[in-house]
């Protein structure tokens, strides 16, 4: 069984950073990409962050410079840095595993940066 493990959630002000972890667990195999993805509340889950089989990565506009996604595969974990943190960041951020073995998702961690 699968499981994704968000951690690192929280209340920030803006211009504060936060580091989600996500620990993947159990059977995994023929990954394609990984990534985070968020939902603010009333709107879609949107694509934050993802990185390819190759090591390719990629931003949604309106992080890029701001956010970093990061693996390391020796520890199954995937980071995501954000630092410049704004109000309409505030989501709940998902990871998210896209493989052959199917198509694999954390619980979330919220995020809310208020002041």
């Amino acid at each position: 069984q699968v499981q994704l493990v968000e951690s690192g959630g929280g209340l920030v002000q803006p211009g504060g950073s936060l580091r989600l972890s996500c620990a993947a667990s159990g059977s995994i195999f023929g990954i394609y990409n990984m990534g985070w993805y968020r939902q603010a509340p009333g709107k879609q889950r949107e694509l934050v962050a993802v990185i390819t089989s190759g090591g390719i990565l990629n931003y949604a506009d309106s992080v890029k410079g701001r956010f970093t996604i990061s693996r390391d595969n020796a520890k199954n974990m995937m980071y995501l840095q954000l630092n410049s943190l704004k109000p309409k960041d505030t989501a709940v951020y998902y990871c998210n595993v896209n493989a052959a073995s199917g198509i694999h998702w954390g619980q979330g961690t919220q995020i809310t940066v208020s002041s």
